[in-house]
Order: C-alpha cells, then sequence, then structure tokens
C-alpha cells in the first residue's frame, strides 16, 4: 500500500465525528434554521452500500485583514493550539481535517490566505472552486469590519454566484467586553444579512465557539456537498462518494494526516 492509500484509510478522530446537525451561534445571524440532516441525504447515507475509491472534500477559504486572526483560528481548530506571535502567513498555507458525518468519511481543506495586499493577486488565485468562504474580522478593530464586503467580493469574482456557503467570522472575542462585543455583533449581523451570510463571534485564545463554529461549516459543507451530487445523478439515494474525488500524489500525501498543513510561498 503506498503513502497515498495510507493516508486516505487513516482513521477519523473520535473528536471530529458529526452524527447531529450543529446549532447556529444566534437565531437572528442564520441563514439556515434546521436541526437535522435533509430527509435526502440521511436516506443517501443510510443506505449507502459501498464508499468509493477517493476522497470526498470541500474547499474552505479563509479571507480578510492582516492580523484579524485567521491563522490562529485555524490553528486552534486543527491543532488546538494558540500563539499569538505567529508570523504573517505568505501567499497562502491549507490544513485538512478529516471528518465522519453521518457515518460518511468527509474532508475539509481549509486555505488560509495573506491579508496584505502585496499577496492578493497570488491568494486570489486560490479562492476558486470554494464551497465555503469564510470572512474574518477582529471584533476589536471595527475598520476590518468595514472592509469585509471587499473581501466577499474579491473571493466572489472567482466563484460561481450562490454556489458558495458564506460566513462572517468576528474574532478575539477575548479583547471586548461582553457590552462591547454586542454592539459590534449588532452591527456585524446587519452586513452578514446583506452578505447572505451567517455570522459567528469566537475567541482563537480560548477557545470559544471555534469548534462549534467548524462543525456547522463541515455540515452544511457535506449536506450542500451530497444535495449536489444526488441532483446531478437524479436519483434520490444515488451511491455516495459517486463524484468527484480529490486525489494526491505521493508528494502531497507524505505532508498529510489529520491537520494536515502546506505551505505555498512566493519569491
Amino acid at each position: 500500500m503506498d503513502s497515498s492509500s495510507t493516508w486516505y484509510s487513516l482513521p477519523v478522530h473520535r473528536d471530529r465525528v458529526i452524527s447531529r446537525f450543529p446549532k447556529w451561534y444566534r437565531p437572528e445571524a442564520c441563514q439556515q434554521f434546521k436541526d437535522d440532516f435533509h430527509s435526502q441525504v440521511k436516506r443517501a447515507c443510510q443506505e449507502q452500500q459501498t464508499r468509493a475509491v477517493g476522497l470526498k472534500m470541500s474547499k474552505v477559504v479563509v479571507v480578510g485583514d492582516l492580523y484579524v486572526g485567521k491563522t490562529c483560528l485555524i490553528n486552534r481548530f486543527c491543532k488546538d493550539v494558540f500563539d499569538r506571535d505567529y508570523k504573517a502567513t505568505i501567499g497562502v498555507d491549507f490544513e485538512i481535517e478529516k471528518f465522519e458525518i453521518a457515518g460518511i468519511p468527509y474532508n475539509l481543506q481549509i486555505w488560509d490566505t495573506a491579508g496584505q495586499e502585496k499577496f492578493k493577486c497570488i491568494a486570489s488565485a486560490y479562492y476558486r472552486g470554494a464551497e465555503v468562504i469564510i470572512i474574518a474580522f477582529d471584533l476589536a478593530d471595527i475598520q476590518t469590519l468595514e472592509h469585509t464586503k471587499q473581501w466577499l467580493e474579491d473571493a466572489l469574482k472567482e466563484n460561481e454566484q450562490g454556489l458558495s456557503s458564506i460566513f462572517l467570522v468576528g474574532s478575539k472575542k477575548d479583547l471586548v467586553s461582553q457590552a462591547e462585543c454586542e454592539r459590534i455583533e449588532s452591527d456585524a449581523i446587519k452586513i452578514a444579512s446583506e452578505m447572505q451570510a451567517e455570522y459567528w463571534s469566537m475567541s482563537s485564545k480560548t477557545g470559544e465557539n471555534v469548534r462549534e463554529f467548524f462543525f456547522r461549516v463541515a455540515a452544511l459543507a457535506f449536506e450542500a456537498s451530497i444535495l449536489k451530487e444526488l441532483e446531478k445523478n437524479d436519483v434520490p439515494t444515488a451511491k455516495i462518494g459517486g463524484g468527484d474525488t480529490i486525489r494526491m500524489d505521493r508528494t502531497t500525501a507524505e505532508h498529510s494526516g489529520n491537520g494536515t498543513n502546506s505551505t505555498i510561498n512566493c519569491c
């Protein structure tokens, strides 16, 4: 068995198993009110007989201003670490997180993009094909919230309108008071509504809402992917895994694992 096959067969860690549909952060900040998977998705998962060769994966891009905490957010979820002295991302990095959702293996490929203006042309090339777009801002710096619409516009230039799930995320919740957080959230929820995005506040330092947020992202991306596959096959109980797959060459696989990191730099 080669290294790529070994990586495919790695077990999903038990804290990445999603059996119940994750809840939203606040009802007024939610785009989809539901407490269970779509009936067709549940039926398709229950009736699967074999798992296709290959890897089902959704692409997630995280965008936002420099130093709003994009890398810290990803590192807190993928590695359960927090480093306040991290260096700014150059170009793009990505992590791969393995899940089991409704009994089906599923993966998120989470792209961490640079916030500096000089790297925008590089990072934007990796926006294409995103099933999920996460726009992050700093709750302690209101100007970063004002820039989120432009970040979304840039990301949508590389993706077909209406095909990506959108999330607006306020980071560094630990740096603001409860009263200040509620005031900023009120403005952020209005902007999220205009974006047709779901809103969340969280702290990478304390871990507050980070796991819950990514579980919500994974569940919604998984459901959208399965519904798309069912629609493409035009069969209500189409076999899971019959659609597009992601394959990796040996070099990439050697750097992969549960919480894989690969850095793509420039210059």
